[in-house]
């Protein structure tokens, strides 16, 4: 009889422990149901500097407002390979960015106001805050998925032209 009590006390032990996990599940399910989506806003082509011959052309999304260039790729769980981000900058200055909220590698790409690749991070890791600055002033700043530039053998120099689709 003495094993009775104990007995009552390991299960409620283990009913609470079953109903504290079950809490946190729920919590966690509730983060991942914040989906954004790629909205196509522009197309952007890349260019061989010594040849102006098109390496790739890509969908792209604008962020040309302050909300939207502080939020970038945040929270996206996905970017298809023939898309990308094209930030637009009023001024050209040195840029830094970082990875804090992406859950996506990517590739970070500085251009200049002559519409000129003046730099890379190349690969940069999801969630990391460390800054990850450009070598010159940049007025545009392109995201892509991590490892096209190199797969697309994109160079300094390379240039790019875009064009914004309207919504009229």
């Amino acid at each position: 009889m003495r094993l009775l009590p104990y007995f009552k006390v390991t299960m409620i032990s283990f009913f609470l422990i079953i109903a504290s996990s079950c809490k946190e599940e729920k919590s966690t399910k509730t983060e991942d149901k914040v989906i954004v989506s790629f909205k196509k806003e522009g197309l952007l082509s890349l260019k061989k500097a010594n040849s102006d011959s098109i390496i790739k052309t890509i969908d792209i999304e604008i962020a040309d407002t302050d909300y939207e260039t502080q939020t970038g790729l945040m929270y996206r769980t996905k970017l298809d390979t023939n898309q990308g981000m094209l930030f637009i900058f009023p001024n050209v200055q040195m840029r830094s960015f970082y990875m804090k909220n992406t859950k996506i590698p990517l590739d970070i790409i500085y251009i200049d106001e002559d519409l000129s690749i003046v730099s890379f991070q190349k690969n940069a890791k999801p969630f990391d805050e460390t800054s990850l600055p450009s070598e010159a002033p940049a007025k545009y700043v392109l995201e892509i998925n991590g490892g096209l530039s190199d797969e697309w053998q994109l160079s300094v120099g390379d240039k790019i032209s875009f064009t914004q689709t309207t919504n009229d």
